[in-house]
């Protein structure tokens, strides 16, 4: 938003305002499938509250603007995955939360384990972590409302954000076995 030389007056693009409406009330269809999901509900709880930042879960893929998957895909969960991504009305964004929902995790040399959400929907948030901190949840949805913010401005879709890992700093195992 620029704010011209007459006082009061602030001129912006529609674009723009509707970017800032969209980020401040996300709509998320959670898809818990793991032990990530305890920790994705936890983000809902008193404690650290995402309704303040405008996030509000629904059960409906319809009405939802933002999936989150939280835990290990397998192949019979790809098309269920699939057919949600695709009733979502646009715009839509994707976080993929915990190194299962990211790249397989500690089962990526199973035979039926899905490699990574993103290989079935495109996925705009990575949040590592086995499982992640409620708080890397939160950071993640922050990032997602900046890019929706950012996309809007250049008007295209920009490559997936990843979130820090705080368990990186610490030596922490982040999910995969060797």
């Amino acid at each position: 938003m620029l704010k011209n030389s007459a006082p009061g007056v602030v001129t912006t693009t529609i674009d723009q305002l509707t970017s800032l409406g969209r980020s401040n009330s996300l709509w998320t269809l959670t898809f818990g499938l793991a032990c990530c999901a305890i920790e994705m509900i936890s983000t809902h709880m008193a404690h650290h509250d995402l309704d303040r930042f405008g996030v509000v879960t629904w059960p409906s893929p319809r009405q939802s603007d933002v999936m989150i998957v939280a835990g290990t895909v397998v192949k019979k969960m790809a098309d269920p995955i699939k057919l949600l991504y695709e009733q979502m009305p646009d715009p839509k964004w994707v976080i993929a939360m915990g190194t299962c929902a990211t790249s397989g995790g500690p089962y990526y040399r199973s035979y039926s384990v899905v490699m990574g959400v993103d290989h079935l929907i495109p996925v705009d948030v990575y949040v590592p972590g086995c499982p992640p901190r409620p708080e890397a949840l939160m950071d993640g949805i922050m990032k997602l409302q900046d890019k929706i913010k950012d996309d809007a401005k250049s008007g295209y879709r920009s490559d997936p954000v990843y979130v820090e890992s705080p368990n990186a700093e610490e030596g922490i195992n982040d999910g995969k076995a060797d």
